[in-house]
């Protein structure tokens, strides 16, 4: 198989063929643990205001197994405008990051052996 071929069947793989929205997330979670869904979906809105403020306020949220969310700083740089090929500065930025933790790194490499 060429690089082309692996490249493609990389890119075909991770476009799913159903994302996952925040109801369909809401209903998985309310069969799995026997909660309602709207007792889940408080539970996933409180989840996500804490790790959001807790990012506001430069912290790190780990979660075990899973993964850590925390905030990078990225420095200034220049970029170009593809459009008219004029180049600018791109100010210096906060962003979140994910990184996956060994748990689900595990999981996801168990995937790609099996293929």
């Amino acid at each position: 198989m060429s690089v082309n071929e692996k490249i493609a069947n990389i890119a075909a793989r991770t476009v799913m063929e159903s994302d996952m929205k925040n109801k369909e997330l809401i209903t998985e979670l309310a069969d799995r643990s026997g909660w309602t869904s709207k007792e889940v979906s408080d539970m996933l809105s409180a989840l996500t205001s804490v790790v959001s403020s807790r990012l506001v306020d430069s912290d790190t949220v780990y979660l075990q197994g899973f993964g850590q969310f925390e905030v990078k700083k990225k420095g200034e740089r220049i970029s170009t405008n593809p459009a008219n090929g004029k180049r600018y500065l791109v100010p210096p930025k906060l962003v979140p990051v994910f990184k996956p933790g060994i748990t689900m790194k595990n999981r996801l490499k168990k995937l790609t052996d099996n293929e």
